[in-house]
């Protein structure tokens, strides 16, 4: 248990890194501000700031975000009148840090009571020093002033000039669109590293390598050394296109065109039916034979081919859900990664680094669907701001984005439940 815990925080801290840091360094990049570099979720655990972000590492191992100044998912640090917070002042007279927090105090900090403010423009905060009403105090701030939220967070306020909105379009795109990018440059780089650990690269033929037992295949006649070469007419190329048009047939005729010693004869099998994890799939009990490739180019090119096949695979489910129906049991949340990552820890490191690879061609795919809050409702939201030029009103652009990811928790906590019920009763 204890390896499939770190196996599992090691892997999914590598996919959230990978992942934020595309964005995080391309929003550098267009000059917006990252306030905040985050690995992990809830409660924080450690933080620390460097060139203007704070680097939390939080205590939910499920994922992680990137939080730069303007954007709808930022957390509004509006300091609403009342609020007592202390000043920090600099040497030159302006504010360097406000802390609003009960859980930190600064050093010489000066007890305000908040009137009003304006951190974005004109960099000012007011109210009553010291709990002296009959007075209005009034204080510049710097540009690079920090706050210290209510958690104990520090981060930089988020001037107009730095916010995400004031980078051109082709660069907030860019920035949008590079957390899937890394999770594809991962994936490639990983199958690459994953073809020379193997010793050179191992594909699954078309070819049948044998039988089971009372299995469909055999009943019908199909032998060793068959090459199953069409599924209902349509030409295959790979096994994985095979096994999922019959496992999406139980119980249904297919007619099978078998490659023998030259000639091609049409086979109908009927699917047996078998349910697995709450759905029945169809099965024939037939084995692919392998073959491999042991030269530098084939190692080389894996990175790329291995990749290519598990998006297809990916967007050929995807497809299912969509002409089949949608199924809870067709996704997996964390509980269904931790039980999976248990599964490769078990089979070596070999196996562990291709689940690597395969979680982050899914989390690229995932986040580039045009669903509100992820980065492809993002990117969708900066092409209609293309069409129609000029974006979208910031109130607009948060409701649209809570109402995303309150659909998307939901369906969180629903694949979640699914998932315990599945794995664990």
């Amino acid at each position: 248990m204890i390896v499939t815990i770190i196996t599992f925080i090691i892997v999914f801290g590598i996919l959230v890194i990978v992942h934020e840091f595309g964005h995080f360094y391309f929003a550098k990049r267009a000059g917006i501000l990252v306030r905040e570099f985050s690995v992990g979720m809830g409660p924080k655990a450690v933080a620390f700031r460097r060139n203007a972000t704070t680097y939390t590492l939080r205590f939910l191992p499920i994922g992680g975000y990137v939080r730069m100044a303007g954007v709808a998912d930022d957390e509004d640090d509006e300091l609403k009148p009342g609020t007592p917070v202390s000043l920090q002042i600099g040497a030159d007279g302006l504010v360097h840090s406000i802390n609003a927090s009960k859980k930190t105090t600064l050093f010489n900090g000066i007890p305000l009571s908040v009137t009003a403010t304006d951190l974005e423009k004109e960099l000012w905060i007011e109210g009553y020093e010291n709990g002296d009403e009959s007075e209005v105090k009034h204080y510049a701030v710097d540009h690079d002033a920090t706050i210290v939220e209510s958690d104990g967070t520090e981060v930089q306020i988020a001037p107009v000039d730095v916010q995400f909105q004031s980078a051109k379009l082709w660069q907030r795109m860019l920035t949008n669109f590079a957390g899937p990018m890394n999770n594809f440059i991962l994936a490639i780089i990983t199958f690459a590293i994953l073809a020379f650990m193997q010793g050179g690269v191992t594909t699954v033929t078309t070819k049948v390598a044998g039988t089971t037992a009372n299995s469909v295949a055999r009943q019908v006649g199909i032998k060793t050394g068959d090459q199953i070469v069409a599924v209902n007419g349509k030409k295959m190329t790979s096994s994985q296109s095979i096994s999922l048009l019959i496992q999406d047939s139980p119980n249904q005729t297919v007619k099978l065109g078998v490659k023998r010693a030259g000639t091609t004869k049409t086979i109908a099998v009927k699917p047996a039916a078998k349910t697995v994890s709450g759905n029945k799939i169809g099965q024939i009990g037939v084995k692919w034979t392998t073959a491999t490739d042991r030269s530098l180019g084939a190692k080389l090119a894996y990175g790329v081919t291995g990749s290519w096949n598990i998006t297809k695979q990916i967007f050929q489910v995807l497809g299912r859900m969509v002409t089949h129906g949608f199924s809870l049991n067709d996704l997996g949340g964390p509980v269904a990664i931790f039980a999976t990552t248990s599964q490769a820890a078990k089979s070596g490191v070999r196996q562990v680094i291709y689940l690597l690879a395969v979680l982050s061609i899914n989390l690229g795919i995932v986040n580039l669907l045009p669903i509100p809050a992820l980065d492809g409702g993002k990117l969708l939201l900066n092409i209609v701001e293309g069409i129609r030029g000029k974006p979208l009103r910031v109130e607009t652009e948060s409701v649209i984005t809570l109402i995303g990811f309150g659909l998307l928790m939901l369906l969180m906590v629903l694949v979640t439940w699914n998932d315990i019920q599945r794995y664990f009763f």
